[in-house]
């Protein structure tokens, strides 16, 4: 019986081929979400047939699961990055322009992890609940020491991160409402960046 390429370390095509499917089920997930994707539209998008395929992934659930572990990492990595010896109110919106840089350059991945919640998190339920919550309570802890020295205004540490999350990543997910309403020639990265800049420092501000 012929191993799996996961089995053994993988030749340069089985590295390309792999890539080129997590790529094309990138689309296909963050355009059609979970259930409404076919393994025959990934196959399509990556350019292979259904068979080679499944040489690879076994199902559709395995790459869907492949693609959001790849991203928890690096969704969560500007919040890791949250450093209790900065300024307060320049790690605050530092983090919030990162997320929004996120937004501008990695919308379907945005996308994809909205639709993975839109549908009850039911391949990152248990991570949500433990990895990221723990994540969140270690930095909600150090915005409220921030607060109670006095050093950035009385906020509730949790919503502020939830707002972050909501105002940044709302352009990646509604991108399209988001275009229609501003008209052809402006930029929301552009646009959003000031606005949010001055939204958050006056919220921080003592």
């Amino acid at each position: 019986m012929t191993d799996r390429p996961r089995s053994r370390p993988k030749t340069r095509i089985q590295r390309r081929n792999s890539e080129a499917i997590l790529e094309a089920a990138l689309d296909v997930f963050s355009a059609q979400g979970f259930r409404g994707a076919t393994l025959d539209q990934i196959a399509q998008a990556a350019g292979l047939s259904k068979p080679n395929l499944l040489y690879y992934f076994p199902s559709k659930e395995a790459i869907h699961i492949e693609l959001l572990n790849g991203l928890l990492d690096v969704w969560l990595a500007p919040l890791r990055a949250l450093d209790p010896a900065g300024d307060p109110r320049d790690e605050i919106i530092g983090y919030m322009r990162r997320k929004l840089e996120m937004s501008r350059e990695m919308p379907r991945e945005s996308r994809l992890f909205a639709n993975e919640m839109l549908q009850g998190a039911p391949h990152m339920g248990a991570t949500l609940s433990t990895e990221l919550r723990t994540l969140v309570d270690d930095k909600a802890g150090v915005i409220r020491g921030w607060s109670e020295a006095g050093r950035i205004a009385a906020v509730d540490p949790y919503h502020l991160i939830f707002s972050i999350w909501a105002l940044t990543q709302h352009y990646a997910d509604f991108d399209v409402q988001v275009r229609a309403v501003l008209g052809a020639g402006r930029d929301p990265y552009d646009e959003a960046g000031p606005f949010l800049d001055r939204l958050f420092e006056r919220l921080l501000a003592r």
